[in-house]
């Protein structure tokens, strides 16, 4: 169970990742109508990108040791 646990926070955070990195990306290319969010806070965009990939650093690494 716990390394069902690992793999799903790391897929969770990977979408994440997608989600708030596509924001970001078209907030900067000028598409805010067809970003997820409209692009609307790139401070909040950088946050969750560096706490995703923090997550998912830890989920590996939890992973890794429970091999």
């Amino acid at each position: 169970m716990p390394k069902a646990l690992c793999l799903l926070s790391l897929v969770a955070s990977i979408l994440l990742l997608v989600l708030f990195g596509a924001d970001l990306i078209m907030g900067f290319a000028g598409m805010q109508d067809a970003a997820p969010m409209q692009g609307t806070s790139m401070l909040m965009d950088l946050a969750f990108l560096a706490f995703a990939g923090g997550l998912a650093y830890m989920s590996y690494s939890t992973y890794r040791e429970q091999r």
